[in-house]
Parts: structure tokens; C-alpha cells; sequence
């Protein structure tokens, strides 16, 4: 983004320097050009791929990851949805969960190996496999028409703390990941934004860096929760490859315990609509 706050797009060579010191920028190349951004602050909001994160120093961070055995085979079709209500599965065969785009379009996943490919997946065989992943009234009722994206998502817990080094700050999934499961990662992005809003807002209004300096750790908390009820969603709803008979009795011993106790269904609601920041 240009010092004026026009957004610039189609460029490569991203770096950013000097933000241990008291003068970062950020350098890019566009159409064969360098181009040189002078800055007081750098918000590092470029994904898990980007560069913000890999720029801080190896030493200075520390990271933490739990890389689930199994992917979300998902597909975007123009038919209604099946329900107008989210729908999670938890079948012997594996995970499905039903979302609405529209009235008209429909975003559905079943769980797959880590290792399949799209290729293996017509869609009649997708449409197939939620059939048999869904309760039979709902799998009577689904609409099935052709697909026009279709995709395997991996799922991830990952956290790299903490989220500053000098005048650098990380936000978003440059910073954590949570399995799509719980439905976090906007969510969560959204949070660090609003705490390092309120850190820029008190230090060039107030001229404290009371808020910027508390933004890592008042971020991580709230991250931490979300990843744990992510992480919590994930076991509860799918089939790991590794699971015994046991671990399957208490997954169902869960799920019961969820259906009938108030308590319980109050703090799924509470973490799902996403807790207060």
C-alpha cells in the first residue's frame, strides 16, 4: 500500500527491512521497477506463505503445530442447499459438513485421506459419499448438479509467537492457522486487526505504546482459545486413521454429553459465534 493508502497490486521481490531498528520499510519490484515504502510500522497481513514471518529472526520465534492425517475434499455447486442450518456429520466413514452460499449455491466437504488428489473425485462420486455420509431424509433431499471448483484443503493447527519483533507485527494466518473445522480463521484475523488498530489509535493519538506493546500477548490468548476449540471441533467430528475403539466410545460419549447438557451447548455456542475481544 502506497503512503497515500492506494492498495498495490501484481508485484514481486516483497521485502522488508530494518524493523529491529526505528526506520522500516518495505521494498517491492512492479513492472521491472524497485520501488522503496518508508514507514513507522509494519503490519505483516501477506498469509501463511508471505514473507512477514519468515523475515523475523529463526531464534526469535517459536512455533507450534498439529498437522491433522486427513484433508476436506470440498465443491461449489450452483444447486440449493440441502438445509438452510450448517450441517456437521460425524459418520463411520468419515466427516461431511453441508454451508449455503446462497439460496442458490452450496459449499460441501467430506473428509479424505492426506494423500488423495482431486482427480480421483468425479462428481458423482462426491455426491455419492455425502449421500452416504448424511442422515437418509437429508440425503433424500439433496439437490446434486455439477461442480465448478473443487478442491482438498489440509488441515493444520499452527501458532508462531510471538506476533512482533521491533516495529514488525504479524496478523492473521501469517501468524496462526486453525482447521477450518471451528470456523476461526476470519474470525481470529479480524481480532488481531481491532488490537493493533487500538495500539496505532493510542500511540499517534495518545503518544503510548502501552497497547502495541501488549498486542502480541493480548492477541495470543485470544488465539490460543480459538485454536483449542478448533483443535476440540476437529476431534470431536472426524475419523482419524489411528483411532481405537476406545478413543470412537469417548468421541460418542462426547457428542451425547454435547446433544443433552445445556452447559455444553452454551459454551459450543459461546466459542463458535466467537469469543469477545
Amino acid at each position: 500500500m502506497t503512503n497515500d493508502g492506494r492498495p498495490i497490486h501484481n508485484v514481486s521481490e516483497v521485502t522488508l527491512g530494518s524493523f529491529d531498528g526505528t526506520k522500516p520499510f518495505v521494498t517491492y519490484k512492479k513492472d521491472g521497477t524497485t520501488h522503496r515504502i518508508d514507514c513507522d510500522f509494519i503490519a505483516g497481513c501477506d498469509g501463511f506463505h508471505g514473507v512477514s514471518r519468515k523475515a523475523m529472526p529463526e531464534k526469535s520465534i517459536q512455533t507450534f503445530e498439529r498437522v491433522y492425517p486427513f484433508g476436506w475434499l470440498g465443491i461449489l455447486a450452483d444447486v440449493p442447499p440441502v438445509q438452510e442450518e450448517l450441517i456437521y456429520a460425524n459418520h463411520e466413514r468419515g466427516f461431511a459438513l453441508c454451508s449455503m452460499r446462497s439460496e442458490t449455491r452450496s459449499r460441501y466437504y467430506i473428509q479424505c485421506s492426506a494423500d488423495d488428489k482431486v482427480e480421483n473425485w468425479s462428481d458423482q462420486a462426491f455426491w455419492d459419499e455425502l449421500r452416504r455420509r448424511l442422515p437418509p431424509q437429508l440425503a433424500e433431499a439433496l439437490t446434486t448438479g455439477p461442480s465448478f471448483e473443487k478442491s482438498i484443503a489440509p488441515l493444520r493447527s499452527f501458532v508462531s509467537e510471538p506476533m512482533r519483533f521491533g516495529s514488525l507485527f504479524t496478523v492473521g494466518d501469517a501468524t496462526h492457522i486453525v482447521p477450518p473445522t471451528g470456523a476461526k480463521g476470519l474470525n481470529l484475523a479480524a481480532s488481531d486487526v481491532h488490537y493493533l488498530f487500538e495500539g496505532f489509535k493510542e500511540h499517534y493519538l495518545e503518544r503510548s505504546s502501552a497497547a502495541l506493546d501488549a498486542y502480541s500477548s493480548r492477541a495470543l490468548q485470544r488465539v490460543w482459545k480459538a485454536v483449542r476449540f478448533s483443535w476440540w471441533m476437529t476431534n470431536l467430528l472426524h475419523r482419524f486413521p489411528s483411532a481405537t475403539g476406545f478413543d470412537q466410545k469417548i468421541q460418542l460419549a462426547d457428542l451425547n454429553y454435547l446433544a443433552q447438557s445445556d452447559v455444553a451447548k452454551a459454551s459450543l455456542a459461546e466459542n463458535y459465534v466467537g469469543l469477545p475481544y
